[in-house]
This record gives structure tokens, C-alpha cells and sequence, in this order.
């Protein structure tokens, strides 16, 4: 049996002094109430919430899975999880950051991102339903019509209902311009919606009442590819005028999938036959409302790589701690024990402080690109909305890759501090590293996101967001340049700071020469953009130490894993580089 605890203490450092949110959330627009005390009461109650409710379904859920009824097309969830939800939407999670007149608290999202990293931890599998709820009610939010959003986003937001996203099929994976699914007019301005989609996750539960998918179609006159997708809403049950359920639309679950990990969660084959839908948005527009919704997934899907690396720090830790094997190198450090604890071991130390020095300036990371969300939309004027714009379609793919791939080291090195221990499903922690796989697939494989940030946020935005951040963190070396504190950190930081910058301008310059190298640079250029991110966070979390009131323990283990981190994690951005500067033709062809 695993533990988990919020980290609470970690969060709101991270928020209130490194990332200053109490000043940035109350001088937005409508943000005036968004104080440090209302934000630290949510996040008790998200930690008292996964602590008490989710984290204690989190096993049993993994070993009991969902069942699927063939004969109904029903799906069951593990038990204990139908509850949790319950607990949850009574609770307004489900309307936490969304606006007041859809029936949400209209709470910042940065707070969503932290307490969807408490719930996460604290049960990934079960989080998954009502965070594709989120994703479906944003995009509703924006393209719907006022009627649509009365219809279908409020029941979401009060947790009657929650929602979907169906954009995978068979035999169009990434590449959306294979897709088939038909849409074919219909009675009274409903579409009939036939094909079948696959990868869905929440498509089918006994959760909630009633699920809202949000389908990609095409319509008789679509033009080919990519450019002929419209987007549709698709209940399970007919909504009646009056908002009550109607009859069962031709819409079922036909299988759900058996995975390596995060069987609590019913990833579904969908079938759509001639199911009534409606479209929201503009014909063959759908690809705009899809990348609405895929955005906000993928910080999400970030999330969840900080809270499966958290969760496991904290378990192999806490083993490291009070399991006895083996003397210091040295000699013993308790010798009025039979054996030393795990930690006097200089290995065990690395694997520690590497998930440590992960978790922490992944944390910052996210919350920062939270933060910019929140400017991004309520902003005081249109060029600090869209400054804000930049930094976030520039940090996205950055805060989902790198911060899910490096889950897998997280994970990983966990399991091995626990050796055979590990191995065993009892103990918990091997479910974590199972868990941790899909994450890098979930909304975009790491090499899209690499080629989204390569190919897109660089060349074709032409470095928007990528000038602002390089700026910002070349302010911050000069404002700390003289600071002692962070003798060891900024030296190094502007250095990597400028070399990022050469190497961007040269890459770009390759690629357009050769349009083979952003494909053969795009991955390892990912990599080594997030190792810098990831050491500036880790800088800010020294600098804002001056100013904090936290105990000497707190500061000096912050110093220690930023110093850590220089030292050990951000030189293999050393290897990227040199992999980029190999070029592609050091990628030959497979016979």
C-alpha cells in the first residue's frame, strides 16, 4: 500500500513566492477576490479530498478495473469510484474554474492546474473523467452557442453529466485528414453522426447520467484532409427541451480497452450509428475547436507526469528512510542498528534527488504556463493578453513532452530504490511506472509535441513566445548576478540562456536549407529547451528564498536540489545539443 499527502507546503511556495501569483491573480480583470487565503483554503480541501477519497480507491481501482457488458454496452467502474465522484461534484470541483453564469466558481486556473495535480496524485485513473469534462466544457465555452452551453455545459459543470473528446479513429491516429466519420443532415438542424472512434477515454461509465461527446466528422461536402473536419456534440441521451433525459441515442461502447496501466479508467471504442448530433462551431472548423480543447490537455496531461512523479518521491522516499540494508560506504552510520537505512547510500541519494529536482521545477514550470492562462484571458490590456498568449503556446509542448518523459524517469527510479520490493504489485509502486506509459501518448505523442514546438511555436510563429521567455530569463540573470546565494546557478543559467538562443537561429536556418532537419532535430531540440526551462524554474526557487518565511530545513534542501540539478540533470542538454549539430545525415535510411 502506497502513501500520499498533498504537498501543500511545496504549492503554495511554488504559487505565492517563487510565481507571485496573489499580485498576478488580483490585478486581472474580475480577480479582485483571487487572495492568498481563498486560494490556500481550496487547496486544503482538494488535499483533504485526495487524501481521504481518491488516494484510498487508487490500488484497488488499478486491481479491479472496468467491466464491460456485451450485452448492454455497459461499462463499470471499480468500486468506490462512483462515490468519489459523487463526493467530488458536490464538493464544485467539477465547476472550479469555470465562469459563474454556467455555474462554476470561476476560480483562476492556475488553481485548477494545483489542485488537479493534488487529485491526480492522488488517483490518476479516476481524474480522467472529469478532466476530459473540462476539455469538452472549454471548447463549448467558446465555440457553442448560448443555447448549447444552457443545453449541455451547465449539466457538466454542476457533475450531473461529463463529457468527451472523440477525435482518434482506426485508422487515423495523429493524422486527423484520414479521418471518415460521416455526418449527414438530419431533422431539425441535428446531423446524423455515423463512424467509429477508438482511444476514448470516459466514452462510456456509470458515473454520471448522462456523457456529452464532442465528435469530429465530416460533412457531405467537406473538403479533403484536414480542412473538411466539423466538430459535433453528440449526447448518449437525448436531451429534451426542457433538459431532462429523452431516449437512448445510436450511440454505444462496442469494447473497452485492456491496458497496462490505468485500468481504472474505460478507454472505449465508440460507435456512432446515425446517432443524432449537432454542430457547434462553423462547418469544416472543427480543427480550431479540437486544438481549444487539446491545449488545455495537454498542461493537463503535464499535470498528470508531476503527479505520478510526486507520488512516487514520496513513497520511495519514505521506503528509503526506514528501509535497513546494507552499511555506508564509509562505515556505519547507525550502529546501534542491525544495518543502515537506504539513504546513506550515495546512489540511493541520486535517484532521490533526481526525482526531487524533477518534481519541483516541473511543478514551477506548470504553474507558471497556468498563470499565463490566466493573464492570457483576463489581462489588463490586449498586449499583455497576448505576450501571455505567446508564452503559453510556446511553453505547452515543453510542459507536456518533457515534464511526462521525464515521469518516466521519475517513475522508474522509484521502482528501483524499492529493488525486488519494487517488482511486487502489493507495494504499489510498480503501478505507477505502468501508469506513467500512456501519458506520453495521451494528446500528442512526445514527437508531436516536438515538432509542434520546433516546427511551429519556432519557425512558422517565428519564436514568439520562445523571445519572451529567452528575455525573461536573461532579466532575471542580470537582477541576480551579484547575488551570492545564487553564485553557482546564474553563471551557468545565462550561459545556457545564449547558447539556446545560437542554436535556435542556426537550426532554423538548417532546416530551411533542408526541411529533413527539423525532423531529425525536432526531439532531441525538445529535450534540451525543457532542460533550461526546467533549470530557470529551479533558479527561482533559490531567488524567492530571501523573501520566504519558510523553516531553515525547507530553504536548505531547496538549495541543495537546485544545486543538484545544475549540476547533474542540466548538462545533458550537452548531449542534445551535440545530437542536433550531428544533423540528419547521421540518420540514414533502414533497408
Amino acid at each position: 500500500m502506497t502513501i500520499y499527502k498533498a504537498p501543500l507546503d511545496d504549492q503554495r511556495y511554488t504559487l505565492f513566492d517563487v510565481l507571485g501569483a496573489e499580485a498576478v491573480l488580483t490585478k486581472l480583470q474580475g480577480g479582485e477576490g483571487h487572495t492568498r487565503d481563498l486560494l490556500d483554503a481550496v487547496l486544503e480541501e482538494a488535499g483533504r479530498l485526495s487524501e481521504a477519497v481518491l488516494a484510498p480507491v487508487n490500488a484497488s481501482g488499478d486491481e479491479e478495473g472496468c467491466r464491460f457488458d456485451k450485452a448492454t454496452h455497459a461499462v463499470t467502474t471499480p468500486k468506490g469510484f462512483k462515490e468519489a465522484f459523487k463526493a467530488f461534484a458536490e464538493g464544485g470541483w467539477t465547476g472550479l474554474t469555470q465562469a459563474e453564469h454556467f455555474g462554476g466558481q470561476a476560480l483562476p486556473n492556475v488553481m485548477g492546474t494545483a489542485t488537479t495535480e493534488i487529485f491526480q496524485s492522488g488517483n490518476l485513473a479516476w481524474s480522467l473523467y472529469p478532466l476530459l469534462s473540462e476539455g469538452a466544457c472549454h471548447a463549448m465555452e467558446v465555440h457553442g452557442t448560448e443555447a448549447q452551453q444552457t443545453t449541455y455545459l451547465k449539466p457538466i459543470v454542476e457533475g450531473r453529466w461529463t463529457g468527451t473528446m472523440c477525435l482518434t479513429e482506426p485508422q487515423a491516429g495523429s493524422d486527423l485528414g484520414l479521418l471518415k466519420t460521416r455526418a449527414e443532415p438530419g431533422e431539425n438542424g441535428s446531423y446524423k453522426i455515423t463512424g467509429t472512434k477508438i482511444f476514448i477515454s470516459a466514452g462510456e461509465h456509470d458515473l454520471a447520467e448522462n456523457i456529452i461527446h464532442l465528435v469530429l466528422a465530416r460533412l457531405p461536402d467537406a473538403p479533403a484532409g484536414s480542412r473538411g473536419i466539423s466538430m459535433f456534440i453528440v449526447p448518449k441521451f437525448k436531451v429534451k427541451a426542457d433538459g431532462s433525459l429523452g431516449e437512448r441515442n445510436a450511440v454505444a461502447a462496442g469494447a473497452i480497452e485492456h491496458k497496462m496501466g490505468l485500468r481504472g479508467s474505460a478507454t472505449c471504442v465508440m460507435n456512432f450509428d446515425a446517432a443524432e448530433g449537432y454542430l457547434i462551431g462553423a462547418p469544416h472548423k472543427g480543427l480550431a475547436a479540437m486544438f481549444t480543447m487539446m491545449n488545455a490537455a495537454r498542461l493537463g496531461v503535464g499535470v498528470q507526469g508531476l503527479a505520478l512523479s510526486e507520488r512516487a518521491l514520496q513513497n520511495s522516499l519514505n521506503y528509503a528512510r526506514e528501509r535497513l540494508q546494507g552499511r555506508s560506504l564509509s562505515g556505519p552510520k547507525f550502529p546501534q542498528k542491525p544495518a543502515d537505512n537506504l539513504m546513506v547510500q550515495p546512489d540511493v541519494r541520486r535517484m532521490l534527488l533526481t526525482q526531487r529536482a524533477i518534481v519541483e521545477a516541473s511543478r514551477a514550470l506548470l504553474l507558471y504556463t497556468a498563470l499565463q492562462t490566466d493573464v492570457e484571458a483576463r489581462g489588463a490590456d490586449e498586449a499583455t493578453r497576448k505576450q501571455a498568449s505567446d508564452l503559453v503556446a510556446f511553453l505547452i509542448p515543453i510542459a507536456k513532452g518533457v515534464v511526462t518523459e521525464l515521469a518516466q524517469e521519475c517513475t522508474k527510479e522509484a521502482l528501483q530504490v524499492y529493488g525486488g520490493h519494487g517488482y511486487i504489485a502489493e507495494n504499489g509502486v510498480e503501478q505507477f511506472v505502468r501508469d506513467a506509459r500512456i501519458i506520453t501518448l495521451y494528446e500528442g505523442t512526445t514527437g508531436i509535441q516536438a515538432a509542434d514546438l520546433l516546427g511551429r511555436k519556432i519557425l512558422q510563429l517565428q519564436g514568439a513566445g520562445f523571445k519572451l521567455f529567452l528575455q525573461e530569463i536573461q532579466a532575471f540573470c542580470q537582477q541576480h548576478a551579484q547575488d551570492a546565494a545564487l553564485a553557482g546557478l546564474i553563471g551557468p543559467l545565462a550561459r545556457y540562456a545564449k547558447e539556446w538562443a545560437e542554436l535556435t537561429t542556426t537550426l532554423a536556418q538548417r532546416v530551411q536549407a533542408n526541411p529533413e532537419e527539423l525532423g531529425a532535430a525536432a526531439m532531441d531540440y525538445l529535450y534540451y529547451s525543457g532542460y533550461i526551462a526546467l533549470a530557470y524554474m529551479s533558479a527561482r526557487g533559490v531567488a524567492a528564498l530571501a523573501n520566504s518565511s519558510q523553516q531553515e530545513a525547507f530553504k536548505q534542501a531547496k538549495r541543495d536540489t537546485a544545486a543538484f540539478y545544475f549540476a547533474r540533470l542540466l548538462p545533458r542538454s550537452l548531449t542534445h545539443k551535440a545530437a542536433i549539430e550531428a544533423g540528419v545525415d547521421t540518420i540514414p535510411a533502414i533497408a
